[in-house]
């Protein structure tokens, strides 16, 4: 994963995904994150956060 990972934040299945301690499930989860925005249709570039 990217070093920026650290700067996703939000609620996914209703965690925060900055507050999961297991570093797996966290990958995962911002991986979720990720696909949903995407899917709401927001571009890539408002996701990154550049």
């Amino acid at each position: 994963l990217n070093p920026n990972v650290s700067m996703i934040k939000g609620v996914i299945c209703g965690y925060r995904v900055e507050e999961i301690e297991d570093p797996l499930m966290q990958k995962i989860r911002y991986m979720d994150k990720l696909i949903d925005e995407l899917a709401k249709g927001k571009a890539m570039e408002k996701i990154l956060r550049k």
